[in-house]
């Protein structure tokens, strides 16, 4: 079996889908993220799949390899291209040996797998409320964006307010609901001690990236004000730059992205290293239905995956959602914050092709939102 093309797809809210075909009639399906940088990703995921035209598609540690070996590796931009590539061989294998792509890794280590819901949206508001919603379709765990901008040092009022919102929660629901905080990357090191150490009366399920990543080094003072577990990963690209969090140990739980990090084989090796680590594993998937069912995959087969996020009515989906693009819709059906592992062969999805075509000739452009602090500088969002 070799390669014959590779399609690219712009689609609405904010995904990038990639085809692989072959000469035996066999396709395969990846996600690709597309950031602030949308045609700079498909422009290199075109220069990239040319490289693979003709090659055997079974090959996905040899094509790997080649691909994120060139002298500038790594980044986002590489890094998602790869990983779309190699979600749609692993798709073509699954179909090709009729099988799920976690049978291929090993087999099935769970029944089921929890899932948890977004609440609050970008500056967190009616979380109660939202959380009611959530509750009453099943699910007991929610995740929500702690705060807005906050200055490298702010006033404590902004952080009261975070408090407020989670103590809320806490009233209305107990601990029969558990709750994760996004810090989201927005918080400077000196106001995420001071927010770390509010929360911790609440008993978080997480707190999430409570610095950005290139601040790695704080994560060990904020774990000293807080017995909350920690998480963080969704902006990392390949084993090699979780290196330092395993080694230093502080971090409970990791968030690689199927879809950033390499994919799905990728992220199978961290979540085997983080579990040598005695680590948990989230997995990072607030984008579309194809990088959401590779993650699946990986989850079906990993042990220390204890909770899934998933992004079915994310505040980030206008426009269109995750099923609308899917013809199989029943595989992203939740029950009791739970879903079965899926069954099909490859990702186990059957995608609308047409429908793909008709939005992808409307173009895509997104970015993400620009904030500014009170004083006209930048802000994390």
């Amino acid at each position: 079996m070799k390669i014959t093309d590779i399609e690219i797809y712009k689609v609405k809210p904010r995904w990038i889908f990639v085809r692989i075909l072959t000469d035996e009639g066999l396709d395969g399906w990846g996600e690709m993220i597309s950031g602030t940088k949308t045609e700079t990703v498909v422009a290199g995921a075109y220069e990239m799949g040319k490289r693979i035209i003709g090659r055997n598609p079974l090959e996905i540690e040899r094509l790997w390899q080649e691909l994120h070996r060139s002298f500038f590796r790594g980044g986002p931009i590489n890094g998602t291209i790869v990983s779309g590539i190699e979600m749609a061989l692993w798709d073509i294998k699954g179909k090709y040996f009729n099988a799920p792509v976690y049978e291929l890794l090993g087999g099935a280590a769970r029944d089921t797998l929890r899932v948890y819901s977004w609440i609050g949206g970008d500056r967190p508001d009616d979380v109660v409320a939202e959380a009611k919603d959530r509750v009453s379709r099943g699910f007991n765990a929610i995740k929500m964006n702690a705060t807005e901008e906050l200055h490298y040092i702010d006033n404590f009022k902004k952080i009261d307010q975070v408090s407020q919102r989670v103590a809320a929660l806490r009233d209305a629901f107990g601990y029969d609901l558990d709750i994760a905080v996004d810090f989201h990357g927005r918080v400077h090191k000196p106001m995420a001690k001071v927010l770390a150490k509010e929360l911790e009366q609440y008993k978080l399920m997480f707190m999430e990236e409570v610095v950005l990543p290139e601040n790695e080094e704080a994560f060990e003072q904020i774990a000293q004000v807080t017995s909350t577990p920690l998480a963080t990963g969704e902006r990392l690209v390949t084993r090699w730059d979780f290196k330092n969090i395993f080694n230093k140990g502080v971090i409970d739980i990791i968030q690689p992205d199927v879809a950033l990090v390499g994919g799905i084989l990728e992220t199978r090796k961290i979540a085997a290293m983080a579990e040598m680590y005695d680590m948990a594993v989230a997995p990072h998937a607030p984008y579309g239905p194809i990088a959401l069912a590779a993650t699946f995959q990986v989850d079906a087969c990993t042990p220390n995956v204890f909770i899934q996020e998933q992004s079915l009515g994310i505040h980030y989906n206008k426009g269109f959602d995750l099923l609308d693009f899917v013809s199989n819709k029943e595989i992203f059906q939740y029950k009791d914050g739970f879903i079965d592992i899926p069954r099909g062969p490859g990702l186990g999805l059957e995608m609308n092709l047409d429908l793909i075509k008709d939005i992808d000739k409307e173009g895509l452009i997104w970015t993400n939102p620009k904030w500014k602090h009170y004083d006209g500088t930048i802000a994390e969002w």
